[in-house]
């Protein structure tokens, strides 16, 4: 069918922007762990086509598109940088680039090319910018919609006021300069195809594939009966004085042909950085959808047409200035699809896993004077173990749901930073029991070559993650960290900042998945 042929057509461009992307980067966030997604849009903003990379990215995506178009006037060769989480950003280390893409005899954008990275640092308090803050500008430099490029041209003055703002400025410049290629590949291939088969062409099949997503999500919604469901589950510790809890709590309405996704009752934002602004709840019901449709369903506006989506502003997760969200993309995007997993599965039992592990673990360390010379930055987020469900058991040791990234090599680590890999095992029996057991989780210890500030944030320290249909649950996560010369670990805050002088160790625990169903733990 033709319209298939497009489909691929539009998603081998956001992967090849991908390739670009992890091959020109520098950082090993984005090279090594492609900590990056890639996506194309129509003229009118509307996503027809995202590459196999992250889905709290590409989900959130279409609000930094609408608020770059809003607020800039955009050219032929401009490109547009944000990370605002209230102007269409998710949280500050995600820089976004958005370039309009021009076909022959426009006068407005045909289409739009995005890409979307995390940096392992935009500044703030902490190396990483991700450790516990009070409000947002604690957490790093956050930039409104802003022409980066000017008609093919950088803003040299802006990017040095950006990177003034960051640590280790040469390899911010050069992960931007990346971000800047990749655009510049997809606004080729999308010319190609015009050249090739027609912008009338090439533009109608983008409206026919997303009305084509729209017909499949129709069908799935159908399939769910007239009633309504409830579920709500907690995040830890979530302020930044690591005290109290929080519920997310999802009421979660079949009506009228159409579904309701309803956040209202979620408890108010904190201080603490496990807030989100809108587009991550956003991005969580769109993944979590995608997931049930048929395999080789495209990815794109369509998915959410038949959706309602309802949250309360000054919420959790539909937070306003300023409240801090470094950690909200990460833990709270996990949490919100363990609650909308949860609700599906009172409507498809025989369908929908167990909790996974429910966090990245995110681990920042940094250190060094100011400025390029010795100084450095690193990022990562740690796999769990995955879920296990009404088919089989849970995998383990890997990145789950709205993470799709990957493991940093220990090569790779131990070349470009100072610290040495001690131990990375599988954290054996830590899935849940059950007829189906669930994956299992990390063990990961570092030791620092040189003194560093390290800043650890995670969830499902407390409690691990559920089982369904009587399987039991992972065991929680955690961190211990040992000072150069002590004999002895100690446990530290699932969220917190320390700094460590040479010589000293940082260890992490990820949690195993939920199980399913009773019985004897199943073999592999």
């Amino acid at each position: 069918m033709r319209l298939e042929v497009f489909h691929h057509l539009y998603a081998a461009a956001g992967e090849e922007m991908g390739v670009t992307l992890m091959r020109s980067s520098f950082s090993p966030n984005i090279k090594e762990r492609r900590d990056y997604s890639c996506a194309l849009f129509d003229g009118e903003g509307r996503m027809i086509a995202q590459a196999a990379h992250l889905p709290v990215h590409l989900g959130a995506a279409p609000m930094s598109v609408a608020a770059a178009r809003e607020v800039c006037d955009m050219r032929p060769g401009d490109a547009v940088l944000l990370n605002d989480p209230y102007r269409g950003g998710t949280h500050l280390p995600d820089l976004t680039l958005i370039s309009p893409v021009f076909l022959e005899g426009d006068t407005a954008p045909s289409f739009y090319v995005v890409n979307r990275a995390h940096h392992a640092d935009v500044g703030g308090h902490q190396p990483g910018s991700m450790a516990p803050a009070r409000d947002v500008h604690g957490e790093g430099l956050r930039i409104p919609p802003t022409r980066l490029v000017k008609e093919g041209e950088i803003d040299r003055e802006l990017l040095a006021l950006v990177l003034a703002n960051m640590r280790v400025p040469r390899e911010r410049e050069a992960d931007l300069f990346a971000q800047w290629a990749a655009n510049r590949i997809g606004e080729l291939r999308l010319r190609e195809m015009a050249a090739e088969y027609g912008q009338d062409e090439l533009c109608a099949r983008a409206g026919q594939l997303m009305d084509w997503t729209e017909e499949l999500c129709g069908d799935l919604v159908d399939r769910v009966p007239t009633g309504s469901w409830r579920f709500e589950d907690e995040l830890e510790s979530p302020t930044v004085d690591g005290e109290g809890q929080a519920s997310i709590r999802l009421t979660l309405t079949k009506r009228k042909g159409r579904l309701l996704f309803d956040f209202s009752e979620t408890d108010h934002q904190l201080v603490g950085a496990l807030n989100t602004p809108r587009a991550v709840p956003r991005a969580a019901v769109f993944y979590c959808l995608q997931q049930l449709l048929p395999p080789g369903t495209p990815a794109n506006d369509g998915v959410l047409r038949s959706i309602d989506l309802l949250t309360r502003p000054g919420s959790l997760i539909d937070a306003c200035y300023p409240a801090p969200v470094a950690a909200g993309n990460v833990e709270t995007s996990q949490r919100l699809v363990d609650v909308i997993y949860g609700a599906l599965a009172q409507v498809w039992p025989d369908r929908i896993p167990a909790a996974s592990a429910g966090t990245m673990s995110n681990l920042t360390f940094g250190g060094g004077p100011d400025g390029d010379q010795g100084a450095f930055a690193y990022y990562e987020t740690i796999a769990g173990g995955a879920a296990a469900g009404p088919e089989g058991a849970g995998a383990h040791a890997v990145q789950t749901h709205m993470t799709n990234t990957r493991n940093t090599p220990i090569e790779a680590l131990e070349a470009q930073l100072p610290v040495q890999v001690l131990s990375y095992t599988v954290r054996r029996g830590s899935g849940g029991r059950g007829r189906f057991a669930g994956g299992d989780g990390v063990v990961r210890r570092l030791r620092f070559s040189k003194g560093v500030r390290v800043g650890f944030v995670a969830e499902r320290s407390k409690s691990g993650p559920w089982g369904l249909a009587g399987g039991g649950s992972g065991q929680p996560g955690g961190a211990r960290l040992r000072l150069a010369g002590a004999q002895r670990d100690r446990i530290v805050s699932s969220k917190g900042s320390f700094e460590l002088p040479e010589g000293s160790e940082f260890e992490v625990r990820t949690p195993g998945g939920g199980a399913f169903g009773k019985g004897a733990r199943s073999g592999r």
